[in-house]
């Protein structure tokens, strides 16, 4: 269990290893530090829009069904305070696909506090352009 006095940018190096554990079919952690209070937002790369704790857990549960063990990852942060947004770059392993599929989305994600630790609150994420500026 993270310290309850975790600052943000040692929070930001944990949320990184919860996406690792993610692309690798593994929505446990990401599921842990995720809010179980509403509000909560999830607009994924879809194009979909999701509202309520509850349905964002189950979706982040779904969605990480679809990866595979394998995958790899990092955070490009562009800018955080108690949120963060950048991109998040992955080579995953995915169902029904051979090999490495690379993948590179732009991300805003928000975190509030909850009894002295930092929850996801809203996710967005959609399919980057492969450049960089």
């Amino acid at each position: 269990m993270p310290a309850l006095d975790e600052f943000f940018g040692e929070f930001m190096k944990r949320r990184e290893s919860v996406s690792l554990d993610y692309v690798n079919g593994n929505p446990a952690t990401l599921i842990d530090i995720s809010t179980s209070h509403d509000p909560a937002t999830f607009f994924p790369p879809s194009g979909d829009w999701i509202s309520g704790a509850t349905n964002v857990n189950a979706a982040n549960e779904r969605g990480a069904s679809s990866f595979k063990e394998g995958s790899s990852g990092h955070f490009q942060v562009i800018q955080s305070v108690s949120f963060w947004t950048g991109l998040q770059h992955a080579k995953v392993r995915m169902e029904g696909r051979e090999g490495e599929v690379p993948m590179s989305l732009r991300v805003t994600e928000v975190f509030r506090r909850e009894n002295n630790e930092w929850r996801l609150v809203h996710r967005h994420a959609d399919m980057a352009e492969t450049s960089s500026k």
